[in-house]
């Protein structure tokens, strides 16, 4: 799948829309898929056809997975429509993932709420959790993206900046993209323990991966 998704996306659109029309059937993979490709298209249109192959397989009863509904959400936020964002995030079961809070903290970028996003970023920070339990891990592209939000607000980058240093310090912070976090292939355990491990060294020093798991 993935590979196939590194490759140009003319006619990926066409195909679903044919699908569709001849009643084809999606199961859970398909609709990874199709949101997959509607995101990287990541048009209006696109966002269109995800959200009514969305909405009808909501109405039909079907289950979509955390997967596909990440990539709806990060579609609905490249376009601008936090609303749709937010409300597709909300319906999310079980959304403690890496992805997820990422998401969460770019739903936060798109809507304004930066008092709100510092205190999301504060919370990840503290709490007695067992070492049993994993804290909760940004991506340097998405903590990249707060910053620049913030920083026309001194108060705010000031407690921002604190606050990476922790993150960065307890092992918090990942290199790897939004991208990257969307294509994972949570199935493969070791290449999930593999992405967890992966920490940024400097906040200042910091460098892209050349790695990226669409080559998968």
């Amino acid at each position: 799948i993935w590979n196939w998704l590194k490759k140009p996306s003319t006619g990926a659109l066409e195909v679903l829309i044919e699908m569709k029309n001849q009643d084809v059937k999606f199961n859970k993979d398909t609709y990874v898929l199709a949101f997959a490709i509607c995101y990287k298209l990541n048009s209006p249109e696109s966002l269109k056809i995800c959200t009514t192959l969305r909405e009808e397989a909501l109405i039909k009863g079907e289950v979509l997975s955390r997967r596909a509904s990440c990539f709806a959400v990060a579609l609905a936020l490249n376009q601008n429509q936090v609303a749709k964002a937010t409300s597709i995030f909300s319906q999310i079961m079980k959304p403690e993932s890496v992805l997820c809070a990422n998401l969460k903290i770019l739903i936060h970028i798109k809507a304004n709420m930066l008092k709100a996003l510092i205190q999301i970023l504060k919370d990840a920070t503290e709490g007695n959790l067992s070492k049993f339990v994993k804290r909760p891990e940004f991506s340097e592209e998405v903590l990249a993206k707060a910053r620049e939000k913030v920083k026309d607000v001194p108060a705010l980058l000031a407690r921002f900046d604190e606050i990476y240093e922790k993150l960065q310090i307890s092992g918090q912070i990942t290199t790897y993209t939004l991208d990257t976090l969307l294509c994972h292939t949570p199935g493969d355990r070791k290449s999930h323990v593999i992405l967890l491990n992966k920490r940024t060294v400097s906040h200042r020093t910091c460098q892209p991966l050349n790695q990226s798991l669409w080559a998968e």
